[in-house]
C-alpha cells in the first residue's frame, strides 16, 4: 500500500518543507504491511507537521539572536509559516537579509503548502472549504488515480511559482530592488504581509507598484484550483463559478463604501489616490494579506467598519488566504433563505445550489458548523489575550488577525504597531490561535478523537493481556 500513503503524505511533505521530516515520513510509510491511513489519523499527522514545522522555523531566530527568546522566535515562525504576517519586530529594517529571506521563504513555502496539502488529501477534507475542488473529480476517482492528484498538484506549483516570477519582474520595472521584489513577491502570493520595511508597501512611493500588489493580492484570493480549470481549457467552468463571482462582488462592494468614506472624510484629497487607498486596504485584509500604506485605525468609522468584516471574511477557498472564506458565508447564506422560503412555503421543497450542482445537506451542515466553531474560537481567543491586559478591541483584532492569518488588526496590533508588548503566554496562544485558523480549525479538533480511540485501543489491550495472564 506505499502508492496509497504517498497520497496522503505528498500535501504533508509540501507542507513541512523540511527534509528531514520528510525523510522520516517516507521511511515510516514505506511498509507494506501498516494498516490504512484513516481520515483521523490524517487530521492528527497534519496537525503535528504544523506544530513540528512552526517549531523547527523558529531556530533562524533562535541561532541568529537567542536573547529574542523562546515565545517570539515560535511567535515569527508560526507567523510566517501561517502567512500571517504579525511581527513583534518593531523596527524590520534592523534585520540582517538572512532573516528577512526566512521571514519571506516561510510565507511562500507555507501558503502553497497549505493548498498542496489540501489536494493531497482530497478525500479528508470534503468540509466546505474543498466542496468546489469535488466539482472538478469526485472524491473516490482522485483516491485512485495519483497520476491526477500529481498533475493537479504540478498545475499549482508551476502557477504559484509563475505568479510569484511575474510579479518580482512588474516590481523590477517599477524601481523595486531584487531583494525587495523578491520577497515582496512572495509575501504577495502567500497572502502573508511580510515586508522588509518599516512602512511595509507605503515605503515605496509609487501608485504602479501599489495597483501591482491589489493585482497580485486578489489573484491570491483566488481559489488557485480555478487555475487548474484555466489550465485545462475549462473556462466556462470558471466563469460560472459561485464563489468566485460572489467573491469579487464583496471586493467592488467593500471599496466602494470604503471610497465613499473617505471621499467625505477628505474631500479635498485627490479622488485617485483615495480609491486606490481604498482598493489597496480593502484587498489586504480581504485576502488576509497584512500589508499597508495607510494607518486605517485613523478612517472614519463606516470605513473601519468594512475593513473589519473584510477581516472577519476572508477570500475564496483553496486559496493562500485565511478567514472563514466566501465559500462558507455563500453556503450559510443560502441555508439562511432556505430556511426563510420554508417557512412561507410550509410544503415547498427547496435545494441549495452551487456552480448548477446540488449541495447535501451535510455539507451545508459542516459549512455552518465550521462558522459557528469559528466564531467561538474568537470569543474564546478574545477573552484569553484580553486576560493579559489589551482592550477588548486589541484583544478583539489580535484573535481575528490570528486566525484569520491576516496580520495587522486595529488599535493596540494597527498597520503601525506590533505584536511584541504582548507576554510570552499570550504570544504562544496567539501561534496556536494561527495555526488553527490555517489548519480550517475542524483538523485540529478532528484530531482529539484519536487520541480517545488510542487510549481506548490501550485499555482494550491491557484488559487482553490481563486476562491472558490469568
Amino acid at each position: 500500500r506505499s502508492g496509497e500513503f504517498s497520497l496522503h503524505f505528498r500535501g504533508i511533505q509540501g507542507c513541512t518543507k523540511h527534509a528531514g521530516i520528510d525523510v522520516i515520513i517516507l521511511l515510516l510509510t514505506r511498509r507494506s504491511d501498516r494498516p490504512d491511513l484513516t481520515v483521523l489519523d490524517s487530521y492528527g499527522i497534519v496537525t503535528l507537521a504544523w506544530i513540528i514545522s512552526c517549531l523547527i522555523g523558529a531556530l533562524p531566530f533562535l541561532i541568529w539572536n537567542p536573547d529574542i527568546g523562546f515565545a517570539n522566535a515560535v511567535f515569527e515562525s508560526s507567523s510566517g509559516f501561517t502567512t500571517t504576517g504579525s511581527t513583534i519586530f518593531a523596527d524590520v529594517e534592523s534585520l540582517p537579509r538572512s532573516i528577512l529571506f526566512w521571514r519571506a521563504i516561510s510565507h511562500w513555502l507555507g501558503g502553497m503548502g497549505m493548498v498542496v496539502l489540501a489536494v493531497g488529501l482530497f478525500h479528508s477534507m470534503g468540509i466546505g472549504a474543498l466542496f468546489l475542488m469535488r466539482a472538478e473529480a469526485p472524491g473516490p476517482e482522485v483516491e485512485r488515480t495519483s497520476t491526477r492528484i500529481s498533475a493537479t498538484a504540478r498545475i499549482l506549483w508551476v502557477t504559484y511559482t509563475g505568479l510569484t516570477a511575474g510579479q518580482v519582474i512588474l516590481y523590477l520595472f517599477g524601481g523595486m530592488g531584487l531583494f525587495d521584489a523578491v520577497t515582496h513577491a512572495f509575501a504577495t502570493l502567500a497572502t502573508g504581509g511580510f515586508s522588509t520595511r518599516n512602512a511595509s508597501i507605503a515605503a515605496f512611493p509609487s501608485s504602479y507598484i501599489q495597483w501591482v500588489t491589489i493585482a497580485f493580492m486578489i489573484l491570491a484570493g483566488v481559489n488557485f484550483v480555478l487555475f487548474v480549470h484555466l489550465a485545462r481549457g475549462n473556462f466556462n467552468r470558471v466563469r460560472l463559478d459561485s464563489e468566485l463571482k460572489t467573491y469579487f462582488g464583496m471586493f467592488l462592494s467593500a471599496i466602494v463604501v470604503v471610497s465613499i468614506s473617505l471621499f467625505r472624510a477628505f474631500p479635498d484629497s485627490p479622488p485617485g489616490d483615495l480609491i486606490r487607498d481604498a482598493a489597496f486596504q480593502v484587498a489586504t485584509l480581504f485576502t488576509s494579506t497584512g500589508f499597508a500604506t495607510q494607518d486605517y485605525v485613523l478612517w472614519p468609522g463606516a470605513a473601519r467598519g468594512v475593513l473589519l468584516i473584510c477581516l472577519f471574511l476572508g477570500a475564496s477557498a483553496g486559496s493562500t488566504s485565511g478567514g472563514i472564506k466566501v465559500i462558507h458565508v455563500v453556503l450559510s447564506a443560502k441555508a439562511i433563505h432556505r430556511e426563510v422560503m420554508k417557512a412561507r412555503h410550509p410544503h415547498g421543497v427547496f435545494g441549495i445550489y452551487v456552480n448548477g450542482a446540488v449541495v447535501h445537506d451535510s455539507v451545508v451542515a459542516s459549512a455552518m458548523a465550521f462558522v459557528l466553531l469559528y466564531i467561538a474560537t474568537v470569543l474564546v481567543s478574545t477573552v484569553v489575550v484580553a486576560g493579559s491586559g489589551a482592550s477588548i478591541e486589541t484583544a478583539l483584532t489580535a484573535t481575528l488577525a490570528a486566525i484569520g492569518n491576516v496580520g495587522p488588526g486595529f488599535s493596540g496590533v494597527g498597520p503601525t504597531e506590533n505584536f511584541g508588548f504582548f507576554p510570552a503566554s499570550t504570544k504562544i496562544w496567539l501561534s496556536a490561535v494561527m495555526i488553527l485558523g490555517r489548519l480550517e480549525l475542524v483538523t485540529v479538533v478532528a484530531f482529539v478523537p484519536i487520541l480517545d480511540r488510542h487510549r481506548a485501543f490501550t485499555r482494550a489491550r491491557t484488559v487482553r493481556w490481563n486476562n491472558t495472564r490469568l
